[in-house]
């Protein structure tokens, strides 16, 4: 068995664990559908540390997050996997983030082959860690609340977006050689912030396309 072939068995395996499991423990503990969508989409960015040990061929790599993109399609329309759906229409995120997973792996793999890992990793850090803290942490604490084409924000949602995506940007393009600890701080600050800022001024449910590309595309310029 080739490389690739083992890691398109680990990324469904994993995926779909991690969905079996949002949908184990919003039936056991009751929880919220919007707790276990953000645990679902945590695991499933998370993933892209998976994808880059994993995979040889960025071919193979990206199959995996476009038949997501049929898949939660699928879900969206028929409630198959209730951990993810809030049943909204419109909300398409669970399909847009699959897509913006498969462009960026795409996007690095062809243009920075000496580095992709974690330029790779860290464009989907803001997405991953920044907006679910944002929506969790914001819908806990948050008092303080704008308003932006149509879509409340809390003050402290965007702030735990900022700074969870600078740490986890910072981690990822730290981690994965050959940026160094000071250059990974500064890159990572500099994506939060655009990203934070990307974030806020999205219409409702694009920001699953435009954060994570734009920060993909700030760390292509930022990595010539």
């Amino acid at each position: 068995m080739t490389q690739d072939c083992l890691g398109l068995i680990i990324s469904y395996a994993f995926v779909f664990a991690a969905i079996f499991a949002a949908e184990g423990l919003r039936k056991w503990r009751n929880l919220s559908i919007d707790f276990t969508r953000k645990f679902i989409h945590i695991a499933v960015g998370m993933w892209s540390v998976g994808t880059v040990l994993l995979f040889k061929h960025w071919l193979f790599a990206i199959i995996p997050p476009l038949s997501f993109v049929v898949i939660n399609y699928i879900s969206y329309r028929r409630e198959t996997f209730k951990a993810m759906e809030t049943g909204e229409a419109g909300n398409l995120g669970t399909v847009y983030f699959p897509i913006s997973f498969a462009l960026i792996i795409v996007l690095f793999w062809l243009t920075r082959p000496q580095s992709y890992p974690g330029l790779i990793v860290a464009a989907l850090m803001p997405m991953t860690w920044g907006d679910a803290m944002a929506a969790i942490l914001g819908r806990w604490f948050g008092q303080y609340r704008y308003q932006l084409y149509g879509t409340s924000r809390t003050m402290e949602g965007s702030l735990s977006m900022f700074l969870f995506s600078w740490l986890s940007t910072f981690l990822a393009l730290f981690l994965f050689p050959p940026l160094g600890f000071l250059t990974s701080l500064l890159h990572g600050l500099v994506v939060a912030l655009v990203a934070t800022l990307v974030e806020a001024f999205s219409p409702w449910h694009i920001d699953n396309l435009t954060v994570p590309l734009s920060s993909a595309l700030l760390l292509l310029l930022l990595s010539r």
